[in-house]
C-alpha cells in the first residue's frame, strides 16, 4: 500500500495529465443515431416517414400503423409506406448506423492507460516496480481519427437512405406487377367462360351437322389453350403477390392484404425531360456514396502517411524501490523502431484503394447520366404505347366486335368469323393491360434513375378523344383498364341468333 502512495506523491503532475486526457476523451452518442438525415431523404423524395425501430414502443407503433394501412385495398403509396415500416431487411440496414456511430465515439476516446506492478524478495530485502503508461500517438491522432470515422458515419447514413429509396422503388414495381397479374387472372376467368360456351356451342352445332369437325376442334383447342393460359397466369399472379409480400415484410394473417381490381389509369401529364442528367448527378445517392468513399479513403491515406514510421509511441511513469536505496521515479517513453517495416506497403495499399474509388466515382457519374437518358425515352414510349392501346386499338377492336355481332344476328357472317374476331379482341385487351403495367414500372424506374426525386409533371398528355365517334370511344371505364364488354360474344351471339 505504501508503494502505491509513494507513486502518487512522487508523480502528481503525470496523474493530473492522465486525468485531463481521460476527461477530454469522453464522447457520447447522439439522440437519434444520425437517423434524422435518413428520414429527411424519405420525407423529401417519397413524401413519407421512415422509422428506425430501436425500442418496443417504436415497433408497436409501426405495427399499429401497418394494421391500419392493411384495412383498405393497397395503393402504390400505402404499399411503400408498409414496406418502410415493416421490412426487416431495411431495419437491419439501419443497424449499420449504430455500428458507424459507435466507431465515431470510440475514435474520440483515449486508449486506457496500462498499469503494471511487480515485486520480489531477495537477500537484501523487498524490491518493487510500479509503472503506468498510455499511448501518446493515440492522443495526437485522435482528432484525425474522429474526422475519419465521422466521414464513415456520413457514408453509413447515405447508404441507409439509399436502401430506403431502393426498397421503395422495388416495392412499387412489385405492386404494379401483382395488380396487373391479378387483373389478367380475372380477365382470363371471363375468357374461359366465353371459350367454354363457344366450345359447347360448337359441339352442339357439330351434332346437327352445322359445323365441321375441323372447326369444332378449333374451338375446343381454343378452350384448352385458354385453360392453360389461365393456369400460367395464376401462377405468375401468385409469384408476383409473394414478391410483394416479401417487400412488405408480411406473414401470417397479413398476407391476406387486398389489392385493387385494376391498375391506375394513365396520368393526365407526362414528366418533364429537362435537365435530367443534372438532376441525377445532384440527387443520386450512389454518386454521393462514391464521392464520400473517395473522401474518407483520402483521409485514411493521410493518416497512414502520418504514422508511416511510428506505430507505437507510449508515454508513462515508472517507480522502482530497492532495499538499499531510496525509491526512484521518472518518466518513460516507448518508441517503435522501424527496422523492418517502413510502412510503404500500407501506403501503397491505400493509394491503390484511393485510385480505385476515384475510378468508381467516375463510373457512377457516367452510369447515372446514361441510365437517366435511357429511362426517360422508355417512360415516354411506355406512356404513348399504353395510350395508343387505350384510345385506338381496344376501341377499334370493340367496334369491330359490335359490328360483327350485328352482322351475325343479321345472318351476314358465320359463327366462325365471330369467334375468330373474339380471339383477336382478347389479345388486344391483354396487351393493353400489360402496356399499362409497363408504363407504371417505367415511371418507377425513371424516378429511381433520378435518385428518387418526384417527377415534375408539366407536359400535357395527348387529350382523350371525345365520345362522339364509336371508333374513338375508349373501351375502358374511368377507373379500370378492363374493357366495358368482356370478349364473350361467341356463346352469347349464338343464343341471340
Amino acid at each position: 500500500m505504501n508503494n502505491f502512495s509513494n507513486l502518487h506523491r512522487r508523480v502528481p503532475r503525470l496523474g493530473v495529465l492522465f486525468g485531463v486526457l481521460l476527461l477530454s476523451g469522453c464522447a457520447t452518442f447522439s439522440a437519434d443515431g444520425g437517423f434524422d438525415k435518413v428520414n429527411a431523404v424519405a420525407r423529401e423524395r417519397l413524401g413519407t416517414d421512415v422509422v428506425w425501430q430501436r425500442s418496443a414502443e417504436a415497433r408497436d407503433s409501426a405495427e399499429q400503423r401497418v394494421s391500419e394501412l392493411l384495412r383498405a385495398p393497397l395503393t402504390a403509396d400505402s404499399a411503400v409506406q408498409i414496406a418502410l415500416l415493416n421490412n426487416r431487411g431495411l431495419q437491419a440496414r439501419f443497424a449499420e448506423l449504430g455500428i458507424a456511430e459507435a466507431d465515431v465515439v470510440q475514435a474520440g476516446r483515449l486508449w486506457n492507460p496500462v498499469f503494471a506492478a511487480a515485486g520480489w524478495r531477495n537477500q537484501e530485502g523487498l524490491e518493487s516496480l510500479l509503472s503506468i503508461e498510455s499511448s501518446l500517438l493515440g492522443l495526437l491522432l485522435t482528432p484525425n481519427a474522429v474526422k475519419f470515422e465521422t466521414m464513415r458515419f456520413d457514408y453509413a447514413r447515405l447508404n441507409a437512405a439509399k436502401a430506403v429509396l431502393e426498397l421503395a422503388d422495388e416495392t412499387r414495381k412489385a405492386y404494379y406487377d401483382a395488380v396487373a397479374e391479378q387483373q389478367l387472372v380475372e380477365y382470363f376467368e371471363q375468357v374461359k367462360l366465353a371459350a367454354d360456351a363457344a366450345a359447347d356451342l360448337a359441339k352442339q352445332m357439330a351434332k346437327v351437322g352445322n359445323m365441321s369437325k375441323r372447326d369444332q376442334a378449333r374451338e375446343q383447342v381454343f378452350y384448352a389453350e385458354t385453360v392453360a393460359r389461365l393456369a400460367r397466369t395464376k401462377q405468375r399472379a401468385l409469384a408476383s403477390r409473394e414478391k410483394l409480400t416479401r417487400m412488405l415484410g408480411l406473414w401470417g394473417g397479413g398476407t391476406a392484404f387486398e389489392l385493387p381490381e385494376t391498375l391506375p389509369n394513365l396520368p393526365a401529364k407526362l414528366a418533364s425531360g429537362d435537365n435530367l442528367e443534372s438532376i441525377a448527378i445532384a440527387s443520386r445517392l450512389d454518386v454521393q456514396l462514391a464521392k464520400k468513399e473517395t473522401e474518407y479513403l483520402a483521409e485514411g491515406l493521410g493518416m497512414t502517411k502520418a504514422t508511416r514510421f511510428i506505430n507505437v509511441l507510449n508515454l508513462g511513469a515508472e517507480s522502482e524501490k530497492k532495499p538499499e536505496t531510496r525509491r526512484l521515479s521518472g518518466p518513460t517513453l516507448k518508441l517503435e523502431i522501424p527496422l523492418f517495416d517502413f510502412g510503404d506497403a500500407r501506403i501503397a495499399k491505400y493509394q491503390a484503394q484511393y485510385q480505385q474509388s476515384v475510378d468508381r466515382l467516375a463510373e457512377a457519374a457516367v452510369n447515372a447520366r446514361s441510365e437517366v437518358r435511357a429511362a426517360y425515352p422508355a417512360y415516354r414510349t411506355a406512356y404513348e404505347t399504353a395510350q395508343h392501346y387505350r384510345t385506338e386499338i381496344v376501341p377499334l377492336r370493340k367496334k369491330i366486335s359490335d359490328q360483327n355481332l350485328l352482322y351475325y344476328n343479321g345472318m351476314l357472317i358465320s359463327i366462325f368469323e365471330l369467334l375468330a374476331d373474339t380471339r383477336e379482341q382478347i389479345s388486344s385487351v391483354v396487351e393493353y393491360i400489360e402496356a399499362l403495367r409497363d408504363f407504371w414500372v417505367a415511371e418507377s424506374e425513371l424516378r429511381a434513375a433520378l435518385g428518387g426525386q418526384p417527377l415534375v409533371m408539366d407536359i400535357a398528355a395527348k387529350p382523350a378523344p371525345e365520345a362522339g365517334a364509336a371508333a374513338d370511344k375508349p373501351a375502358v371505364s374511368d377507373n379500370a383498364a378492363e374493357p366495358a364488354a368482356t370478349p364473350a360474344p361467341a356463346g352469347g351471339a349464338a343464343h341471340q341468333h
